[in-house]
């Protein structure tokens, strides 16, 4: 017999109980859709810090707790280091410093949490995120230095109900009436509320410290050996842009790691369930397998078809799987996309290889012990029973 004849033989032995094939591979559907909605979720947050990191922000960001230290956006750092800065500015190709303090205000509505990003009037948002530009009201000016006014993003405006003329209320003690609104940019951008410096410091009780210095370099290249000096000389952490981006893909790796942990509870369960229904099909097919071993069917071909059911079960229900979680990435989407103007989650081809490949490795587990059952069957015990 050829292999045509295997897929035949285990496309019949699986129609023969539709209903019992149909909830099996339905299992093994919503196994896979899971775990591809939540690795999507690193795709995706990898997929924006990477395309919207890579334009904007410092060539070198200083603080007092790098990332490796698990950076938090207190201000801790005393902003006397600014002036250290400067002093080397000349030596190292600094060519504009702009300290900044950032706060998270969190609730438990996700879309009124925003981040507050505080930094000199005089300077402005574009010395930090040069592109950005006001789609009403004005931007930041120097005479805005201490004042209560804010500039905000379009999404945080969006979900706050901000407009320009609108007061926000930073604590019980201190508000702020925006006086521009940014035309949409970024999913990361949109989100924040810009401060003059010493607003946010004043508001935050932080007076003379900062979060950190973001530096710009007359030559970006040299970002690497810039901070290398800094913190050698000054005695704090120094960061690269690409230092960033390999943090978040690390932290993203772990993250990946303990959704696919979670994931694998239900793989697990999905291939029980192929175990189970494809071990059914062995014992209540006992006969014809006896029938097929006295026409001359070897114990290997035997085995091969029941594998083939098995692997049938899983592919059918991977595919399944795959067309699922499409739909749950892009519901995902949708809710993010109105919540902060990004799409958290992506199915990449090495995702979309991966689900498939684990759909038939768990096929072929699954289905080892029943066809090691239906080929060590002897021809007149099979053909004699009922």
């Amino acid at each position: 017999m050829h292999w045509s004849d295997v897929w035949k033989l285990a496309w019949k032995g699986l129609t023969r109980r539709p209903v019992r094939t149909l909830l099996t591979a339905l299992g093994i559907t919503v196994a896979v859709a899971s775990m591809v909605v939540f690795l999507s979720l690193g795709e995706g947050i990898r997929k924006v810090f990477t395309s919207e990191l890579g334009a904007i922000g410092p060539d070198v960001q200083v603080s007092l707790s790098g990332f490796s230290q698990g950076f938090a956006p207190q201000p801790n750092l005393p902003q006397a280091v600014t002036a250290d800065l400067q002093k080397l500015s000349g030596d190292l190709g600094i060519i504009s410093m702009t300290p900044v303090v950032m706060a998270v205000r969190g609730s438990l509505d996700v879309s009124q949490s925003t981040v507050l990003y505080g930094l000199p009037a005089a300077q402005g948002v574009q010395a930090v995120f040069p592109s950005v530009r006001a789609a009403s009201g004005r931007a930041l000016t120097a005479a805005d230095e201490g004042q209560g006014v804010a500039v905000v993003g379009a999404k945080a405006a969006q979900n706050l109900h901000l407009a320009v003329g609108s007061v926000l209320n930073l604590n019980r003690r201190n508000r702020v009436k925006v006086v521009g609104v940014l035309a949409p940019e970024s999913g990361l951008v949109d989100n924040f509320i810009f401060l003059p410096l010493t607003t946010l410091q004043r508001a935050e009780g932080a007076q003379g410290r900062v979060s950190l210095v973001a530096l710009k370099l007359a030559n970006p290249r040299d970002a690497r050996a810039v901070a290398n000096t800094i913190a050698r000389r000054l005695n704090v952490e120094a960061q690269t842009q690409s230092d960033f981006l390999s943090f978040i893909d690390r932290a993203l790796r772990i993250s990946d790691a303990v959704r696919f942990g979670i994931s694998l509870i239900a793989l697990i369960v999905g291939g029980l369930a192929v175990a189970n229904t494809v071990m059914m099909g062995v014992f209540e097919r006992t006969r014809e397998f006896g029938t097929l071993r006295a026409i001359g069917a070897r114990p290997a071909f035997v085995r091969m078809l029941v594998l083939s059911e098995s692997l049938l079960l899983a592919l059918a229900g991977g595919v399944g799987g795959l067309l699922l979680g499409v739909v749950g990435i892009a519901a995902v989407n949708a809710y993010t996309q109105k919540l902060a103007g990004i799409d958290a989650a992506a199915l990449t081809p090495r995702l979309t290889l991966l689900a498939l490949g684990i759909s038939l490795l768990l096929g072929l587990v699954s289905g080892l012990l029943p066809a090691r059952s239906a080929s060590r069957l002897q021809i007149t015990e099979a053909l004699g029973r009922v």
